[in-house]
């Protein structure tokens, strides 16, 4: 199962879908599932599928070996021609993000090490933060070092933040979050804390985030349902 870690330097690509309806979020999991089982692309190490819980839709977790592995894939006649049009018709819009990873943080309980995979019980929370051309660097810091205290939360797991190097579907700079939860409830408290019952430290590191921030950050609940590395 996939680790990430800073010292890996792999190219980390979330592939992130939207959707209208139960069923359709279903068959996108089934496609996507389809085509990691399949998977024998040339740099690619491994992918976890998650689905959508507060809002209906899909993310991908993708390690690649590079870009150029990455980009050979985007020119193939099975992703242009079959890939594409099926996500087409079942979503309502379609981000495929190239990042990497930029910082990361556990629980004393994890050791460091962040783990993603289905052998786990993670309730996984992603944030899109479109940002302004020069404010990635501090979007990055501010989500990353300042929120340190993430650490002492109760019911977190571990905080991954992933500097946006290229996008389709996404226009501007971009920093993206991938945390793990024990539960919803656990996260559901923290996100739901009233202004007057936040540390200093989290209301700043909001602040710093909001002052880079070029709109309201996609934000989404998943559980992982799939994952497959290669030659597994």
């Amino acid at each position: 199962m996939p680790f990430i870690s800073l010292e890996d330097k792999h190219l980390t690509v979330l592939n992130l879908f939207t959707t209208d309806a139960p069923e359709k979020q279903d068959t996108l999991v089934g496609e996507m599932t389809k085509i990691v089982n399949a998977a024998t692309y040339e740099g690619w190490m491994n992918s976890t599928v998650h689905a959508g819980v507060d809002s209906l839709g899909t993310l991908n977790f993708i390690q690649w070996r590079s870009g150029e592995d990455l980009e050979k894939r985007y020119e193939g006649e099975e992703f242009k021609h079959r890939t594409l049009p099926v996500f087409g018709e079942i979503t309502t819009s379609i981000k495929l993000l190239q990042n990497e990873v930029a910082h990361t943080l556990t629980s004393a309980a994890l050791g460091g090490k962040v783990e993603v995979g289905t052998h786990r019980d993670d309730y996984t929370v992603l944030g899109v933060h479109s940002v302004t051309d020069d404010g990635q660097d501090e979007a990055i810091d501010a989500l990353g070092k300042g929120q340190e205290f993430l650490a002492e939360v109760p019911g977190f797991r571990s905080h991954v933040v992933l500097k946006g190097l290229r996008a389709r579907g996404l226009d501007g700079k971009f920093v993206v979050s991938y945390a793990q939860w024990d539960s919803k409830e656990a996260y559901d408290a923290y996100r739901d804390q009233a202004p007057e019952q936040q540390s200093a430290e989290r209301q700043k590191a909001q602040g710093r985030i909001s002052a880079v921030s070029t709109e309201a950050p996609y934000i989404n609940t998943y559980t992982v349902v799939h994952s497959r590395a290669a030659g597994e």
